[in-house]
């Protein structure tokens, strides 16, 4: 196997008794799926923001591409190439899909910019974020008002605004959460299309779309890893079926 792009070495991260994050490690390969399942409550989100800058570790390492940027903001890893999806949405409500889209363009750019009409007028920002919205089927609604979306449209905005930053690795939180059976399908045959462009990191709680997705799964109880694997190693696994995957049979 290639050397893995994203390596997260013996992180831990406790909120006064709690621990939320305790010695975890991962590795994320190019054109891979690594999926992170747990029950609620399990730290994934916690683990994400710590991979994505917007929570220091209190112990351990974040590796990517041969560099400790365990140390650098969340704005310097994007612009390194983590690319992140929200679980809940960061979206500017009261702009059209295509202005945040352009944002995310801008990003990318490194531009700063100070007055949002000339960033609009940036033909170059307005190409690349119209493609991005075209790959996830929303170029439709690009004039629209991003609150008027439905809940499912957004989260495709929130993929497309991530495609703009033309990531390296992507970071999803959720992507599934309210879309629905046919916007899940939709959208897991879109990133099983997307690994070949950057590698997955994917925290989900359908699994009818993880066991589909991922080539490993990792499983997290108590900010503890207690297995990873294949998707057939994981539904056998017996310390997983105890811990997650017989409560989701019986949910």
């Amino acid at each position: 196997m290639t050397e893995p792009l994203l390596q997260i070495k013996s992180l831990n991260k406790s909120f006064g008794a709690l621990t939320a994050t305790d010695d975890v490690s991962l590795t994320l390969h190019p054109g891979e799926i690594h999926a992170l399942i747990g029950p609620n409550g399990a730290g994934k989100s916690t683990l994400i923001k710590q991979v994505a800058g917007g929570l220091q570790p209190n112990s351990g390492e974040i590796w990517f591409d041969g560099r400790n940027v365990t140390g650098l903001s969340t704005v310097a890893r994007a612009r390194a190439g983590l690319g992140r999806t929200f679980q809940i949405s960061s979206l500017a409500m009261e702009y059209t899909v295509l202005q945040n889209a352009v944002l995310g363009a801008v990003g990318h750019s490194g531009a700063v910019w100070r007055f949002f009409t000339p960033v609009m007028r940036n033909a170059k920002l307005r190409a690349a974020a119209m493609a991005a919205l075209e790959r996830v089927g929303l170029v439709e609604h690009a004039a629209k008002r991003t609150a008027d979306l439905s809940h499912g449209q957004r989260r495709l905005l929130e993929v497309a605004v991530a495609l703009t930053l033309q990531p390296r690795v992507f970071l999803m939180d959720e992507p599934m959460a309210g879309l629905g059976a046919s916007g899940s399908k939709r959208l897991t045959g879109f990133l099983d299309g997307l690994r070949s462009e950057a590698p997955i990191l994917l925290v989900e709680h359908d699994m009818d779309a993880v066991f589909a997705l991922a080539d490993r799964i990792s499983v997290l109880v108590y900010g503890k890893v207690i297995a990873t694997g294949t998707a057939e190693e994981i539904k056998s696994d017996p310390a997983v079926r105890e811990a997650y995957l017989g409560e989701e049979e019986a949910a």
